[in-house]
């Protein structure tokens, strides 16, 4: 029996397998789930799914999600990857047992390099999800697509309204950075827009977002952890959520950061979260999530390699600036003609000064020649002053 199998209820106790039949192209012919007493194998997988439907934080609640599985095994996909289904976490009557449950889980699985795809269950999930990186003495870079930050406050309890100050205030850290994408002004204080961008964090209003979803592609392959609660999508597309509004993210733009996201060499796990089953009366929301997470896995089977820029693979432009004191070098991949710029730091553990790689854009080396530094490069830099 496998180390995990204990933690997980088969897939086939919502979903009735006897009733499917699937083309040898079709996901359902080809990922190995967690069916009566056989267990998948973690041998060679690459990503695993599970859920969770935890949904003690969250107005939310959800009887199952089998069917988003009833969507997303129907989908065809050319040289699928081993992708394994868990199946169901068994909900403990403590809720702090099932989210050690869940950091233990994405912990061990981090370590045999699979990568969890968590579909939830409420928000706050993330916590847990988190705390599996500080166990592994992991820094990381946290992006959350929300139309709120989650902040909540001090005495909050864990929430999926409030998980973002617990991570944020969790001691030791392991947040190196944090970014939201599609925040909605209206349904967050301008003080807390402030307090993050002090803290040298990034957040993406959704009005700037439509225009220019090509930009966010460097975002994800500077992420660890992505974090998506489905309430950032317009609820007409994803109105399975009582946290659903009028304005958000549209589907192909959502679907397109998810495949950027699978591109992503760094990306180690992924959580989807606030699906609610019991109100998804015309089956849209399930059948996004699925394409959502179809788009991820064929981002992820083509990965290039790239965590860092390999540099003897890299046409290297540096940009002086007027003072001829200041400079950024930048790094072109010949291969994925992605951009990359350095930010000098020192490494106290080598006691020497050193590069850290940022992903970046044409946009950010444009900028630079025009003289202006890029944001995220002066966000970068000053984490390192810190």
């Amino acid at each position: 029996m496998s180390e995990i199998q204990i933690f997980f209820d088969p897939i086939d106790s919502n979903f009735h397998f006897e009733d499917e039949t699937w083309e040898s192209t079709q996901i359902g012919s080809m990922i190995d789930s967690h069916i009566g007493s056989y267990f998948p194998n973690l041998k060679n997988a690459k990503i695993a799914i599970f859920s969770v439907l935890e949904y003690e934080g969250s107005e939310n609640i959800s009887s199952n999600n089998c069917l988003i599985r009833s969507f997303f095994y129907d989908l065809h996909f050319e040289d699928f990857p081993k992708v394994v289904d868990l199946g169901f976490l068994k909900i403990s009557n403590e809720r702090k047992d099932s989210f050690e449950s869940i950091q233990n889980i994405c912990s061990l699985l981090l370590k045999k390099n699979i990568m969890p795809i968590v579909i939830g269950g409420g928000h706050d999930i993330s916590y847990a999800i988190y705390k599996a990186y500080v166990s592994l003495n992991k820094f990381i870079t946290l992006t959350t697509i929300d139309n709120k930050f989650d902040l909540g406050k001090k005495d909050d309890h864990l929430s999926s309204s409030s998980h973002l100050g617990k991570i944020i205030s969790h001691k030791p850290s392991s947040l190196f950075h944090y970014v939201n994408i599609g925040y909605q002004s209206y349904f967050v204080s301008p003080l807390a827009v402030k307090m993050l961008d002090q803290m040298n964090f990034d957040v993406i209003r959704l009005g700037d977002i439509n225009s220019s979803v090509y930009e966010l592609e460097p975002i994800m392959r500077n992420t660890d952890f992505l974090s998506l609660d489905i309430s950032a999508i317009k609820g007409s597309s994803a109105s399975a959520n009582l946290y659903a509004s009028v304005n958000g993210l549209d589907p192909l733009d959502v679907c397109q950061l998810m495949r950027y996201a699978g591109l992503s060499d760094k990306i180690t796990s992924v959580g989807i979260f606030e699906y609610n089953r019991d109100i998804d009366k015309n089956k849209q929301t399930a059948d996004l999530l699925s394409q959502m997470i179809w788009y991820f896995i064929e981002g992820y089977k083509m990965r290039k390699n790239e965590l860092n820029p390999h540099l003897d693979n890299c046409i290297k432009y540096t940009v002086t600036f007027e003072d001829e004191k200041n400079e950024i070098v930048f790094y072109k991949s010949k291969t994925s003609a992605r951009w990359w710029m350095g930010v000098p730091f020192f490494d106290k553990k080598n006691k020497k000064r050193n590069n850290y790689y940022v992903a970046c854009s044409y946009v950010d080396y444009d900028l630079a020649m025009k003289g202006e530094i890029p944001k995220r490069w002066i966000k970068t830099y000053n984490k390192f002053q810190e």
